[in-house]
């Protein structure tokens, strides 16, 4: 894969190819925040330091160079500006991480991974408990000053940044995964105008000692690398949600932040709470917090952070475009009637951005949902107390897909159709002042590829609805064979009068779609047919089924064939397939993945009743989608009508006859 940068990039990278070292980020500012410990007093009740302009570019604030004025620091609850001359002054107190806003106009260094460094944690004696990822180092007695480094660039309107949702890999297998798909389009993509690169949390599958390979794997697009923690970033044998987040905080960095580029201002949540508790109880699962058996996490954002956040935002200028990034989604279409994956407090949040340009990114359900403005679900207002959306929400997909499953594609990464049908794959958001323009692409596709098309026939729905009920009821994979695969299925672009009798409906799944998408199929260069999103969006509860199913998807999670993978010499724990923490499926038949996962409902599905009275003969079909930007895409495909299904196997009568 080549990289296409230009300018700097350019030269940074031809420079690299001969001159860096294997591990060190092409970024060309490195360096490390200034702490000052010299002089400490251990019962300070205030922080303080300078934010600076580091002309030296080495992280040391020296005499000669001048503070920033204006920029927001703030100790995770509260938040002030420097004065004339970039110092600030905070209020002390245990377990809190002093961090600088990141201006527009300037950069903060980074590490050689690429991780900016803007904050400091301060937690004298360390996590109060052993943890099995170490938690947060004893950081001593409070600095004397905590200065905060930083360059000036100038200010650009116009740049994207690369997003993901769920990455989560459990395992270093699945690293390779991440780098094979994802990361290597990515490396294809223009970069030129890209400033930065958003894991929307569960970056990790329950292991932090992966983290560290991962953040220096993706350095080499050389991009800020800012990460969302998650509901599979935690240390699970922390017992508060206070200490919850220690070893990530160790590892990478804050639990929540914010900073600026250009015209938008993003602002990263924490909205997991681990373990959850009896203030966390509720409809849709939450009753499980509390449960004294039970150790579960919930969508909310806690007090302190809602005070900051609150804080933060009076310090933003009201024009400018507010992006919220946070793991958990403030509401979601497949969970919509799942309170505990959704975010309690959403009210709230919507009430302090009201009036603002504003929008959502969020991962967690590993489905693509492009959620937009006035669209809303059943169970939203049970769940979390709103209705009709006041901007747009967009949950962002996921590399892994549906963690994993499936069997291997062209490139030797697992075909994984995410719930709602869409491919692993990741986003690149554009933005231009206050606008901005949301991409999805799968992985290893060509970027022009936005749409799959099938067909639900009855014979499909047939097929769908047996192997199905029999997976549901599934016990022992190992020892079972399913009634049916993807080998009994009839060809789905191929039909008889009487199935179109019984109904077929083309099917279009355009993975960016959303309610403002119009769709439209024409029949051999026919009349355009306008087609109908099987979910409207207007406060109606899930359609699931094999009427709801997108077959282009589901076909390929229902039959998986790597259960069946085994051999006489390998290691014992490469026979079938290991997802989650490590949990071994096959070797077995071939089998459906889990049902919960299949994609039997979606956001952005459009299907079309195909015209009974289709002649005999091969067809040409073609679909078009507009979006309400105006961006257009089409994908067409062959189909056949015949009298008769034909006969769909080798048929030897003929030889035999010749050759007796």
């Amino acid at each position: 894969m080549t990289a296409k940068f230009t300018g700097r990039r350019a030269l940074l990278a031809a420079v690299s190819m001969v001159f860096a070292a294997p591990n060190l980020a092409l970024a060309d500012y490195v360096a490390e925040i200034d702490v000052v410990r010299s002089g400490a007093v251990p019962t300070a009740e205030t922080v303080t330091g300078r934010v600076f302009h580091d002309l030296s570019r080495d992280g040391v604030y020296q005499n000669d160079e001048p503070g920033v004025a204006s920029v927001i620091v703030s100790n995770g609850q509260d938040v002030t500006t420097t004065d004339e001359d970039g110092i600030y002054s905070l209020p002390v107190y245990e377990n809190m991480t002093v961090m600088v806003h990141e201006p527009a106009a300037y950069d903060v260094p980074v590490n050689e991974d690429g991780v900016p460094q803007f904050f400091y944690h301060h937690l004298p004696e360390g996590t109060p408990e052993a943890l099995r990822y170490g938690g947060l180092a004893p950081t001593g007695p409070l600095p004397a000053a905590i200065n905060f480094p930083m360059v000036r660039t100038g200010v650009d309107d116009e740049f994207s940044c690369v997003m993901m949702g769920d990455t989560q890999p459990y395992s270093n297998t699945e690293i390779g995964y991440v780098r094979d798909g994802v990361l290597d389009s990515i490396l294809d993509q223009d970069l030129s105008e890209a400033e930065c690169v958003i894991m929307l949390g569960d970056v990790m599958g329950d292991d932090l000692s992966l983290l560290p390979r991962f953040m220096n794997l993706w350095s080499v697009i050389d991009l800020p690398q800012y990460y969302i923690h998650g509901n599979h970033d935690f240390d699970f044998d922390a017992t508060t949600d206070e200490h919850s987040a220690d070893s990530w905080r160790q590892i990478y960095g804050p639990a929540y932040y914010s900073f600026d580029i250009g015209g938008v201002t993003f602002i990263a949540l924490d909205n997991v709470v681990y373990p959850c508790g009896p203030e966390d109880d509720g409809p849709g699962g939450r009753d499980a917090c509390a449960d004294p058996d039970r150790v579960v996490y919930n969508g909310r954002v806690v007090e302190r952070q809602m005070q900051w956040l609150e804080a933060t935002l009076a310090e933003i200028p009201e024009d400018r475009l507010i992006v919220m990034m946070h793991h958990i989604p403030f509401v979601s279409f497949i969970d919509s009637n799942t309170g505990r994956h959704q975010t309690d407090n959403l009210a709230e949040i919507h009430a302090l951005l009201a009036g603002r340009p504003a929008v959502s990114f969020s991962g967690h359900t590993h489905t693509m949902e492009y959620l937009a403005a006035g669209e809303w679900f059943q169970g939203w207002e049970e769940q979390v107390g709103v209705t009709r959306l006041p901007f747009d929400h967009v949950v962002g997909g996921a590399p892994s897909g549906n963690w994993y499953w499936g069997d291997m594609n062209f490139d030797g990464t697992p075909l994984a159709f995410a719930r709602g049908g869409t491919p692993p794959g990741y986003m690149i958001v554009d933005f231009d002042g206050s606008d901005f323009e949301v991409n999805f692409y799968a992985a290893n596709l060509a970027p022009e590829r936005q749409i799959a098309l099938s067909f639900n026939t009855p014979q499909f729905r047939s097929w769908f609805e047996e192997l199905f009920a029999w997976a549901d009821a599934r016990e022992d994979p190992a020892a079972e064979t399913p009634p049916l695969t993807a080998n009994d299925l009839a060809d789905l672009r191929l039909f008889t009068p009487d199935d179109l009798e019984g109904t077929v409906w083309l099917t279009a799944n355009v993975w960016i779609g959303d309610r403002n998408t119009e769709l439209s199929a024409s029949i051999n260069g026919g009349p355009d047919l306008p087609m109908t999103r099987t979910q409207a969006g207007n406060g109606e509860d899930i359609q699931s089924g094999a009427e709801w199913a997108d077959p282009f998807a589901a076909v390929r999670q229902m039959t998986i064939g790597r259960f069946g993978w085994q051999s006489t010499q390998g290691e014992d724990r490469a026979q079938g397939f290991e997802v989650w923490q490590g949990s071994s499926y096959g070797p077995a038949n071939p089998q459906p993945a889990e049902t919960w996962m299949i994609a039997d409902s979606s956001t952005h599905l459009w299907r079309l009743e195909m015209p009974v009275d289709l002649p005999v003969g091969a067809h040409i079909l073609e679909v078009t989608a507009v979006m309400a930007d105006g961006r257009e895409f089409t994908e067409r495909m062959t189909f056949e009508v015949r009298e008769e299904r034909p006969f769909p196997y080798w048929d030897n009568t003929l030889w035999e006859e010749q050759t007796n």
